[in-house]
Order: C-alpha cells, then structure tokens, then sequence
C-alpha cells in the first residue's frame, strides 16, 4: 500500500522555524499582507526593483505610473476611425484593443498586489490623471456626456 496518496513525486517538505513546512529550505521568500513604505519592493518581476537603489525604484513607480495612464488613454480613445474598414477587421482591432487594455489592466493590478504604499500611489495617480485627460469633461468640446461613441471600447466596469 502506498502512504503517499498518489504523490511519491513530489519534493520532500522541511520544517521552517516557524513550525511550518516549505519545499525550499535554503531559499526564504517573504511576502507582504499588509502596506508597506520603502524602496526595497519587488515589482512585478524577481528582484525588480529590489534593492537596487532609489534610481530603480522611481523608474519602477515610473512604469507603473505609465501603465496606468495608458490603460485609461485605451479606455477612451477613438483608433478605429468610423466607417473606414468591414466590420469584421474593426471588430479584430477592437478585440486586440480590449485585450492590450485587460492585459495592462492586471500588471497594473499585479504591481499593487506588491503592497508597496508608493506604487500603490502612483497607480491611482495614473489612472486619476488619464481619467483626467481622457475622459472627463475637463478637455472635451461637447458636453453632451450621453455621447456613446467616445471610446472603441467599452467602458471598464466591475
């Protein structure tokens, strides 16, 4: 009879110090449950920016910034001129559109999930200044806000 359950591949565990069990004993990985101030975050990828200096942290909170920008530039641009091709190509270019938006949506989504208070931040200033921008009254010339067709997308909603 096998004591295993089926699982005689798997890596053998280890106790940690703090009486629970790991699959790496040598590699100690600590994540955040809660919002924390400093430049020494991960970001997105393994080490980045990590402790690589306040240089790279700004251009990390940068990117995440951009990241959120554009998300709310994509969210109420017009790329696909009306009547200009069938509406199977516009439906392609509009579905690519959606996903680029969705995918930049989530790293966006994934760099505040690094509980760092700064990106945390600069996301929201991103998406608050792009909102600002590109879809308030503030710049637009006709205040009719029942106007449908500002965005080839649709809105992003919860």
């Amino acid at each position: 009879m096998n004591r295993d359950h089926g699982m005689e591949g798997m890596a053998p565990t280890y106790p940690s110090t703090n009486g629970t069990f790991g699959m790496h004993p040598h590699k100690m990985m600590m994540m955040h449950m809660s919002f924390f101030w400093g430049k020494n975050a991960e970001i997105l990828f393994s080490g980045w920016p990590g402790r690589h200096g306040a240089g790279m942290y700004a251009l990390a909170l940068i990117f995440i910034f951009l990241l959120a920008f554009l998300v709310e530039w994509l969210s109420h641009c017009r790329l696909i001129k009306p009547g200009s091709s069938d509406n199977v190509s516009a439906g392609i270019k509009q579905t690519l559109l959606y996903g680029i938006r969705i995918g930049l949506a989530y790293l966006v989504m994934l760099a505040v999930m690094s509980f760092n208070g700064g990106v945390f931040l600069v996301a929201v200033l991103g998406h608050t200044l792009g909102f600002l921008l590109f879809g308030s009254r503030v710049f637009k010339k006709n205040t009719d806000m029942f106007d449908c067709k500002t965005s080839d997308l649709p809105p992003m909603s919860c």
